[in-house]
């Protein structure tokens, strides 16, 4: 057994959030307000000189605005880092049917944005779970106000862990969930893991239409990403067909953050049922492709740009890696790029896109290799772990790989005979 440290978010309950949720609730629309204001001053900026501000520069805009002031100063901070990076996001798109990062607003009402104190902003008391969350200059004004939000938690954990026993904790965060307040501590934390569980190295490939595929040699897995596209289509045509003149309607709203969460816990339960099976089949290093240039390499199209751009593949690899890391298992990022792994045999080497035949079908002229093209792609990945891998790969195990699907009715990925479409 050996310790590391390691980032997680614990998410914790507010027990007493009928005395605090007023002025939770202020502060999230104080939030949502100065995003406006930043957005308000990125267009005028914009169309003044043609330059879009990053967050340095508007904080230095903002620093006087009487907005930036509602907020303890790093929690304003962190709203107009937020926007900032929407922006660049937008922006790196270069799509032009991708809409910037909009206004904060429902009509005349705000929403309850996410508000963020840093390490000044709060102050811990693990022994009663308590923690004093900062006010805004603003928010301190009356006489008979207190400086702070004084929360009571209960940790939302599978044991019994306080935040006694992190390493830190670096940022709390208050998330509105629709109906009520809920913390996030975003803390430092040693955790145990094993040895690695054993010497065999498998690669993985992110996709779109195959989430992922995996390679061990001698055992392939395929894990389609059919429920996160089904999921997909029908939220975005509830968020199309319900927004009006004044922006997203609460309906659109709702169908936005359903779409969401219904992603976040498909790419846990993914990334969990990954590492579990590399655990059993001794994998002690996983090599996996991070396609970080491929929204510049080229224009994919109206629909394929679209596609590209809620591809989460970046958060399925952070979800890999960490829980891989706690299983003891090393995770080393390949450039896809590079290395052109969708377009070389993995068998002979030999690089041809014409060996791409049709859609997730690889056939290699030269020496017959017929394969999977996402799994062809995860064997190229395992080769940069194992750099002369001796598997004989004419058993047909990158043609017929091992299906897991994500079962809707539990929430888990099963095989695919065990899983309900």
């Amino acid at each position: 057994m050996s310790n590391r440290v390691v980032t997680r978010t614990l998410k914790a309950s507010v027990t007493n959030h009928s005395q605090v949720s007023d002025d939770l609730d202020s502060h999230g629309f104080a939030a949502s307000k100065l995003w406006n204001v930043g957005r308000w001053t990125i267009s005028r900026v914009w169309d003044a000189i043609g330059h879009i501000p990053d967050a340095d520069e508007l904080c230095s805009y903002l620093k006087s605005h009487d907005h930036y002031a509602d907020l303890h100063s790093q929690s304003s901070q962190r709203v107009l880092q937020e926007l900032g990076e929407a922006f660049v996001s937008w922006y790196n798109q270069d799509d032009p049917d991708a809409n910037p990062p909009g206004y904060r607003k429902y009509g005349d009402d705000h929403p309850r944005s996410t508000v963020t104190w840093k390490n000044q902003g709060f102050k811990l008391d693990t022994r009663y779970n308590r923690v004093r969350l900062s006010k805004g200059t603003n928010t301190k004004e009356s006489r008979y106000a207190a400086d702070y939000i004084l929360c009571e938690y209960t940790l939302r954990t599978d044991d019994d862990q306080t935040l006694a026993d992190v390493e830190s904790v670096q940022t709390v965060r208050a998330v509105w969930t629709g109906d009520k307040w809920e913390l996030h501590f975003v803390c430092k934390m040693r955790v145990e893991t094993p040895d690695a569980p054993g010497e065999n190295t498998a690669g993985v490939d992110l996709g779109i239409c195959n989430t992922v595929a995996i390679s061990v040699g001698d055992e392939t897995l395929l894990y389609p990403g059919n429920a996160l596209k089904e999921d997909a289509h029908y939220f975005r045509h509830e968020e199309y067909d319900t927004e009006g003149e004044n922006g997203p309607s609460n309906h659109a709203e709702w169908a936005r953050q359903r779409k969401s969460r219904r992603q976040d816990h498909f790419l846990h339960a993914l990334s969990t049922d990954i590492v579990q099976q590399c655990v059993e089949r001794d994998v002690g290093t996983i090599g996996i492709g991070h396609p970080k240039h491929i929204r510049e390499d080229e224009d994919w199209g109206r629909h394929g740009n679209k596609r590209l751009h809620d591809w989460a593949f970046e958060t399925l690899l952070n979800h890999i890696e960490y829980k891989a890391e706690d299983r003891g298992i090393d995770v080393e990022r390949v450039d896809e790029a590079r290395l052109k792994t969708s377009k070389t045999c993995c068998e002979c080497e030999t690089e041809a896109d014409s060996n791409r035949v049709e859609r997730g079908l690889y056939v290699c002229d030269t020496c017959g290799l017929v394969a999977n093209s996402d799994l062809n792609a995860a064997e190229n990945m395992r080769a940069t772990v194992t750099p002369n891998p001796t598997q004989d790969r004419s058993n047909g195990c990158l043609a017929q790989p091992s299906v897991r699907l994500f079962d809707k009715s539990t929430g888990r990925v099963r095989p695919q005979e065990q899983a309900v479409s």
